[in-house]
């Protein structure tokens, strides 16, 4: 037997949300997961009618964290407090990550491209792949770290601003 382990409970806190604000979020990210499957297939297919391999690359990518995303939160706000809550929170939480690499995806792989694409794309996922880490270690603990990983990961693009400006 492991001493001094800490339970799920203890380590993961739940906020208090009312039946009915637990409801609406369910509901609207479900609604929201539909329109990602949507915009998954839209863009999918737009990359295709436009034969570009790149886009259909980095659509499918985008689509596909939009859609874990949304899929994720709805899960999430679905189940009662719980062990299974608290773990799709952490879900939750690391899949916002991945939609803030994912939207970065078209815009490195299709408009800039070449070596300022592949960096930034190289160092958006690395810190998602970091962030989320983080984030599965311990939410509470790297709380700061998470905040300021989803803020550097979004100001990120002013590094590319002028070559993407230019694109």
């Amino acid at each position: 037997m492991i001493k001094n382990r800490i339970s799920l409970k203890d380590k993961i806190k739940i906020p208090h949300y009312s039946l009915s604000e637990e409801l609406v979020n369910a509901v609207s990210h479900g609604i929201g997961a539909l329109f990602s499957v949507a915009a998954l297939v839209l863009t999918v297919v737009f990359s295709v009618w436009k034969g570009n391999v790149w886009g259909v690359v980095s659509s499918a990518i985008y689509g596909g964290t939009l859609i874990i995303l949304y899929t994720m939160s709805t899960l999430y706000h679905s189940f009662k407090v719980n062990n299974a809550k608290r773990v799709f929170r952490i879900i939750d939480h690391c899949s916002i990550y991945l939609l803030i690499a994912g939207t970065y995806t078209p815009y490195t792989l299709v408009s800039l491209r070449g070596p300022v694409g592949w960096t930034l794309f190289g160092v958006v996922w690395g810190a998602a792949i970091l962030g989320i880490i983080f984030n599965s270690i311990d939410m509470n603990k790297y709380k700061i770290i998470s905040m300021i990983a989803y803020i550097a990961m979004g100001w990120v693009i002013v590094l590319a601003a002028k070559p993407l400006y230019e694109s």
